[in-house]
């Protein structure tokens, strides 16, 4: 599961001058990023108010919630961990355009 992600290539090019975008580009993408952690943070923060109920029952929930606990839980049995390891590796890569935006082009 370790190859689906890059954060620490990303990190490294960025920091030896290898990754560069224009600042108005990175900007958008960083922006991006951000919004996609917050998802997943919001979906571990579901699952796990949903496995500390002590009866699980779907149907109880309030209909606005019920499609937010199915999409968090079916995203981690499809692939569990990954939502954890996104949690991890996405902060590199915000951290990699950030910077990658701060840097002169290289000619």
């Amino acid at each position: 599961m370790s190859g689906d992600f890059a954060g620490d290539l990303f990190l490294t090019l960025a920091a030896e001058g290898r990754l560069v975008l224009d600042p108005g580009s990175a900007d958008e993408v960083v922006a991006g990023l951000e919004r996609t952690l917050a998802l997943v943070r919001s979906r571990l923060r579901i699952i796990r108010i949903w496995e500390q109920l002590p009866v699980q029952r779907l149907n109880e929930l309030p209909a606005a919630l019920r499609q937010d606990v199915v999409d968090a839980v079916f995203v981690d049995q499809l692939t569990p961990g990954r939502l954890e390891r996104a949690t991890v590796e996405l902060p590199k890569y915000i951290e990699a355009l950030r910077s990658a935006g701060r840097l002169p082009p290289v000619h």
